[in-house]
């Protein structure tokens, strides 16, 4: 087949914007029903959020004796919470019944069937949200992390109130096994059902900044924690704790950093804590949401732990405290569920593979993939495999990050030339860019583009030190971090330096904005419901990130106004002298919507070229395939524009405002 010669932008892919979200799902929770776990009668349940069913969350199951799944969540129902409002943690499974959190309501049902209707077990109108929940065998309660907005519609508090709960279903009755303190995760109930485990943390920390590990005593009855048996046993100042998980035998294990290194312990009943696999890697994760474990231990009583380190998977033996790694062919491993006798549940995913369900034994090897997040028979040679990218950063650091080259089998490019570069600023701002595939980054690899995925001073996945450079400095080395990777980049002579742009959404929208604003690196630009007024994102924000900026800039006051001033992207348009694209939420808690068209006006009233597509009837991220096709599309659009090459693909068209022809 004959390959054609055309400019780096123009190359007509396979790879669409309705491809991407196409049949596309993205898994959300993976949970076993141990109570149902005899040979053969035992079942995987997962949730997945379907982009082209509107963004819903939906439960479904397999048994292992099985080839098809089963769909749970009925077509009105939404499996999902709203605890932090980022969720997780919106569903669990008990003795072959569902329990879930539904959105429009938050109320959590339980459903004995895929055919049965959901039965809410918690009152309605309460302004109670739900999350993180299990049932204890021993007690018959429900242990959960509840939200209470109604303490702010009755003007009763500035912001809700979180809290542990002990539930019964039968009769809805709820007890509050904790509280006082602002945030709370991970209720754990001891094998005997007479212990209970959980982390908190307050303001102005996030879970991974400084939290605490408490262990108390629950009564006969599991409905309170008994009086002066509570006590913090892991975590403090500056230490990070996480993820407790109970062994059969009545130790607790959970992830610490005091090391500066994610790393996974055993806390033992004679009161002593050992590092189970001391390494300068990280096991956990950021928690943003509930209901991702990054560890699982077998539940039939052996030593064997299941966890994960730098994307890969490791089995370790509790008592000999040997390792070794679990080969897959995968980089990515998220969402550990142990059935036990080697079996193993998980999402994987490579810089070749979409995100799918697996079930691995172990001992063996043998891998049964049961569930796709997308089925598609395309080419490999419209894929760009990411390289490491490491390079020099301001302050004498280093950055990391994925360098994805131009690949399309039917092109090439005329000799001489070089390709324009899409940088892009992960959110968070605390998060993390994995080297797994994504048609985000190929839908523009596959039209002629070079992606640079940055994970800049403040990422996870390299130690605490490392998250910890962004402390103070967010607006400063983010954006000294994606400016100075497309630097080095065209300082290489590997992509065009007039061809410079950047995107990011939430908080890498942020940095896409001060980026364009505050450096002159960049000829264009796209922000994802990105934030343009920090001072606006401190007053409106919701509870869970209310106080995060505390530590990346500094506690909002009269004083440090300024320094929010100085870094709002908003104060700065006479700065800026390139192309803005604006993609919005119109229901957005996070980002308010208020912000991108502030940013847009001023953008507009500069006569700079720039353009708000505003979505009606989305949140914080977009979950509705035709929107973020829109986006998708409208972005690589805007840069054409921008940048004056004619795209292969011409069914979109945006009203850019002062685009000279």
């Amino acid at each position: 087949m004959s390959v054609t010669t055309a400019p780096y932008g123009t190359w007509k892919s396979p790879i669409s914007s309705k491809l991407a979200t196409e049949s596309s799902v993205r898994f959300q929770e993976i949970h076993l029903d141990l109570q149902q776990s005899r040979p053969g009668e035992g079942a995987v349940y997962w949730s997945e959020l379907r982009f082209n069913e509107g963004g819903r969350y939906v439960v479904c199951s397999q048994k292992e004796n099985e080839t098809d799944f089963r769909v749970w969540t009925p077509e009105d129902f939404n499996a999902r919470t709203r605890v932090h409002e980022y969720g997780g943690g919106a569903f669990f499974v008990y003795s072959g019944a569902v329990y879930f959190s539904n959105f429009s309501d938050q109320q959590i049902y339980m459903q004995k069937s895929p055919d049965s209707v959901p039965v809410p077990i918690t009152p309605k109108d309460c302004g109670w949200r739900y999350a993180d929940g299990s049932i204890c065998p021993k007690t018959g309660k429900i242990y959960c992390i509840r939200e209470d907005h109604s303490v702010v519609d009755k003007k009763e508090a500035k912001e809700p109130q979180n809290t542990v709960v002990a539930i019964d279903p039968s009769t809805q009755t709820q007890t509050v096994l904790a509280s006082g303190c602002d945030f709370y995760s991970s209720p754990r109930f001891s094998p005997d059902g007479k212990k209970l485990a959980w982390v908190q943390w307050n303001h102005p920390n996030m879970p991974w900044d400084s939290t605490a590990l408490f262990v108390g005593e629950l009564s006969s009855g599991g409905d309170e924690i008994v009086p002066g048996t509570a006590k913090q046993i892991a975590g403090g100042e500056n230490v990070s704790v996480m993820q407790p998980v109970w062994t059969l035998e009545g130790d607790l294990l959970y992830i610490s950093d005091q090391t500066g290194w994610w790393n996974l312990y055993q806390y033992s009943y004679d009161g002593s804590h050992q590092n189970l696999l001391p390494c300068e890697a990280e096991v956990g994760g950021c928690q943003w949401v509930f209901g991702k474990p990054d560890y699982a231990l077998d539940p039939t009583g052996s030593s064997s732990i299941i966890l994960k380190m730098k994307g890969e998977l490791f089995k370790l033996d509790m008592k000999t405290k040997e390792h070794k790694k679990l080969e897959t062919g995968c980089t990515s491993h998220n969402m550990l569920a142990c059935a036990g006798n080697g079996d193993l549940y998980c999402e994987m995913g490579s810089p070749t593979k979409f995100p799918c369900l697996v079930l691995l034994n172990t001992q063996t090897g043998e891998m049964k993939e049961f569930r796709e997040s997308k089925s598609l028979s395309l080419d490999k040679g419209y894929f760009s495999v990411p390289t490491d990218y490491t390079w020099k950063t301001t302050d004498n650091d280093m950055c990391y990050g994925y360098l994805y080259t131009p690949q399309n089998k039917d092109y090439k490019a005329p000799d001489g030339t070089l390709p324009p570069l899409l940088v892009k600023a992960h959110g968070g701002p605390t998060g993390y860019s994995p080297n797994t595939i994504g048609l985000v980054i190929q839908y523009f690899t596959s039209r002629g583009f070079a992606v640079l995925d940055v994970n800049y001073r403040g990422s996870y996945g390299f130690g605490t030190a490392y998250r910890n450079k962004l402390r103070t400095k967010w607006g400063i080395y983010d954006v000294d971090d994606c400016c100075t990777g497309a630097q080095a980049l065209a300082d290489e002579g590997q992509v065009d330096k007039n061809c410079l742009c950047i995107d990011g959404g939430s908080a890498g929208g942020y940095t896409t904005l001060a980026c364009l604003a505050f450096r002159d690196v960049f000829k264009a630009g796209a922000s994802h419901y990105g934030i343009g007024d920090l001072g606006a994102l401190v007053r409106d924000t919701h509870k869970f990130e209310s106080r995060y900026i505390d530590n990346l800039i500094a506690p909002y006051s009269e004083e440090t106004k300024k320094i929010y001033d100085e870094r709002s992207p908003i104060n700065y348009v006479d700065k800026l002298n390139c192309a803005m694209a604006f993609f919005q939420g119109d229901e957005d808690k996070i980002v308010l919507p208020n912000q991108a068209e502030m940013m847009y006006e001023a953008v507009r009233a500069k006569g700079l070229p720039t353009v708000l597509v505003m979505f009606k009837g989305e949140q914080h991220g977009f979950r509705k395939a035709e929107n973020i096709q829109t986006a998708l599309d409208g972005e690589f659009y805007f840069f054409a524009c921008v940048f004056g090459f004619e795209p292969a693909d011409k069914h979109m068209s945006l009203d850019i405002q002062n685009l000279k022809k």
